[in-house]
């Protein structure tokens, strides 16, 4: 079913080759959006391209680490439909260790894509955001940026920094009517425990992830009724877990 107020918005889809991302791609495009999406794999964006109307996915290969590859993904959008109601800030890693595993180049890679890619994606929608007086910022943050457990500090220090960026930018783009959104899942059934590198742990969160975890699906859905709202009404995060998560 067409959604009337999320019909002909033209939206952009970091990180959405798989999870969370694809399945947004799925529930936005159904609603009738207007989809530019950006991920490394491009054989993914192009076979989600490929099961919509000619010309209402665009696909873009996109390493969020890259400030011009993130911009170029913008001016795609701004380029093909002349503006952009809503930009997804969706990549990210999570490969859980402890800290005395001294994984520092584990450590960095979350920073650049967790932490950077966000800031990429607002430095390059927010100037014609503020030229239209009007859009939305939305990015998956986590559960994890309200808890910390051991083996996620650094993810979770990775988290609760989007949610300072976020809020800071809410309270500094509340005038030129642009809102901002944190999408907070727990345990999500999706590929992200594949960049946990020890064997033992990556098991553990895959196994508790596929029993127990939301499916993709259902964030999308949070994503959805985050975008479907009058223009003067603002959903600032959705804090969403399995009704089993306890933490």
């Amino acid at each position: 079913m067409v959604n009337s107020s999320v019909k002909d918005k033209v939206v952009v889809i970091t990180g959405a080759s798989s999870g969370i991302g694809a399945a947004t791609v799925q529930v936005l495009a159904q609603a009738g959006a207007k989809l530019v999406i950006g991920a490394r794999r491009t054989e993914r964006l192009a076979e989600l391209a490929a099961s919509f109307t000619d010309g209402q996915v665009l696909y873009q290969q996109t390493d969020v680490t890259d400030q011009q590859q993130v911009k170029a993904l913008i001016d795609l959008a701004l380029d093909k439909f002349g503006h952009v109601d809503v930009l997804y800030n969706n990549a990210g890693l999570m490969p859980l260790s402890e800290m005395a595993e001294l994984k520092v180049n584990e450590w960095e890679r979350m920073i650049d894509v967790n932490i950077k890619g966000v800031l990429y994606g607002i430095a390059s929608v927010l100037p014609p955001m503020i030229a239209q007086h009007s859009g939305q910022i939305i990015t998956t943050d986590s559960v994890a940026g309200h808890i910390v457990h051991p083996g996620t500090a650094v993810y979770s220090g990775t988290k609760w920094a989007i949610q300072a960026i976020m809020d800071g930018l809410r309270q500094e783009q509340a005038a030129n009517h642009i809102k901002t959104t944190m999408i907070s899942p727990g345990a999500v059934n999706t590929e992200l425990f594949s960049t946990i590198t020890d064997p033992k742990r990556r098991e553990a969160v895959e196994a508790d992830e596929k029993n127990n975890g939301l499916s993709a699906s259902d964030v999308a859905k949070a994503v959805l009724y985050a975008i479907d709202q009058p223009a003067n009404v603002a959903i600032n995060e959705v804090l969403l877990r399995p009704v089993t998560q306890e933490r």
